[in-house]
């Protein structure tokens, strides 16, 4: 029972490890992609949000709970999106506590402008797979961020 255990215990901690080497080869080839357009996979992922929010944007606490990475200040984010003009935050119309942040036409304009780098990037990292082996890969990273 126990050089079951141990077998088991060994593919589950190479599974890890090759997923995180994998999203670490991932996130490299984002990180430099974005370089040029001074923003970070943060900063990016907040604009993407923020696109999907429509017109009526998003609060602080939205916005932080849809983030791909879990970022801690994500007021910071937003402080240097909009110091760029690329965010507008304000009062909600018919809540004055809740400060709603909304994509400006700058961060639309930006966003549109990396549309077609960033599908272009992800196919050529991914573009060795078959649908049927994306639908897959999705399914099996589903099945392990719900099993945690």
């Amino acid at each position: 029972m126990t050089t079951k255990r141990r077998g088991r215990t060994k593919l589950v901690q190479e599974a890890y490890v090759a997923l995180l080497s994998t999203a670490s080869a991932l996130e490299r080839d984002f990180t430099e992609l974005l370089r040029p357009y001074e923003l970070s996979g943060s900063k990016y992922n907040v604009l993407r949000i923020l696109r999907g929010a429509g017109p009526a944007g998003a609060t602080c606490g939205e916005v932080g709970g849809s983030l791909i990475r879990h970022d801690p200040d994500v007021t910071r984010l937003l402080d240097r999106l909009e110091k760029r003009g690329l965010i507008a935050r304000g009062r909600d119309t018919r809540d004055r506590r809740i400060v709603r942040t909304r994509i400006t036409g700058a961060g639309l304009d930006l966003l549109a402008t990396l549309d077609d780098v960033i599908d272009a990037a992800h196919e050529k990292q991914l573009s060795h797979l078959s649908e049927a082996d994306l639908r897959g890969l999705i399914a099996t990273m589903g099945a392990v961020s719900e099993g945690r």
